[in-house]
């Protein structure tokens, strides 16, 4: 009776799973533009308090960081907006270009004794799938971006609230002098991952702005863009990003150019990829390939190419929430890359030693 019993609280749980996802995927329009001021007020909470530490009151410090957030997204509407407009509309003669060239090169092989149907592989073969994946990525994030206003609004409510927060946590958990350190980890631990995340991301798309400027390529700001975005999808995000733009280099100047623009992709993400980031983020935010990868499927599924690039920081937070814990510590062992001794031997205290506890806690941190 009890085996039954849980059988049938696994399939509630499991249809609860599919409503809630489903409500997801219906409420799209809503949730992006609300994650992507999540993201901006987590990123804009270092430099306010850092304001707030040199004297300036906590309204001017949130109307300077919204203020400063403001500019940039509509900067990057504007500036990257016509970009990718001009880039779907070239995008039917690249295609056509890449299709010419890749039956050229069956054709080739062909008349060295292989036997290859052209006609049949080149219908088969869309050789400009990844060119419109990388412009509809764009075109949704610009969309997510376009409702500026909504996103402004929700920012600035939640740098509000986090003004209390603590004292709301306290009064949930029925405890005035409740010890927060485990919560003020966590917190502090998503703020550097996508602060880190964010700078380096930075730099790895400037420095491919600049290569396709110096290659000739079209478009360099969009490539630019692209790189930023998908540099936050670890192990596979680098190579989504440098495909097209070896594609377009190919049909703009053929395979010499088009090699030279792979080796530079290479070297900026074997610096910035496997030597700068490690460095500043540690292996201990890292997650496994196989959890990128489905994390990737499933909410590019619900929420189409900008849910794949929201998928893996979304991820890197619920692992950082579950280190924080006892109870869920395994499944940040399952959702890491392999170190799972170390994790398992972390205590929430000592994943964020430098942690105090709020004002008018006389609580020491908690193991």
């Amino acid at each position: 009776m009890a085996r039954q019993f849980r059988g049938t609280q696994v399939m509630m749980a499991l249809a609860a799973f599919v409503v809630v996802v489903a409500g997801f995927k219906a409420a799209a329009e809503l949730i992006l533009p609300v994650l992507m001021a999540l993201f901006l007020a987590l990123l804009s909470v270092p430099p306010m308090r850092r304001l707030e530490r040199f004297g300036v009151p906590s309204a001017l410090a949130i109307l300077i960081v919204v203020t400063v957030a403001t500019l940039a997204v509509l900067l990057v509407s504007v500036v990257i907006g016509r970009s990718v407009t001009q880039f779907q509309a070239e995008l039917p003669t690249y295609q056509e270009r890449l299709n010419e060239m890749f039956a050229g090169a069956m054709a080739w092989l062909e008349g060295r004794g292989m036997q290859v149907d052209v006609d049949k592989l080149v219908r088969r073969i869309d050789t400009g799938s990844i060119m419109r994946m990388v412009g509809n990525t764009a075109s949704g994030l610009l969309a997510a971006m376009s409702n500026v206003l909504l996103v402004v609004i929700t920012m600035v409510f939640m740098l509000i609230e986090t003004q209390g927060m603590a004292r709301k946590l306290r009064a949930a958990m029925g405890d005035p002098d409740a010890d927060l350190s485990s919560f003020t980890a966590a917190a502090d631990r998503v703020q550097k991952y996508l602060a880190i995340k964010a700078w380096v991301s930075l730099a790895t798309g400037t420095l491919v702005t600049i290569l396709c400027m110096v290659a000739g390529v079209d478009f360099p700001l969009l490539w630019g863009l692209i790189a930023f975005l998908f540099n936050f999808v670890p192990n596979i995000g680098s190579i989504i990003a440098a495909v097209p733009v070896i594609l377009l280099t190919l049909v703009q100047h053929g395979f010499v150019r088009a090699t030279i623009v792979a080796a530079g992709f290479v070297v900026i993400n074997m610096v910035i990829g496997n030597g700068i980031e490690p460095r500043l983020m540690g292996r201990r935010l890292g997650l496994s390939t196989l959890v990128v990868f489905l994390s990737m499927l499933f909410w590019g599924w619900v929420w189409g190419p900008l849910g794949m690039l929201l998928s893996v920081p979304l991820t890197v937070i619920v692992k950082i929430l579950f280190e924080q814990s006892n109870d869920f510590r395994w499944l940040a062992v399952l959702l890491g890359p392999g170190d799972e001794p170390e994790i398992a031997a972390a205590t929430p205290a000592e994943t964020a030693p430098e942690a105090r506890p709020e004002p008018g806690s006389s609580a020491e941190p908690k193991s």
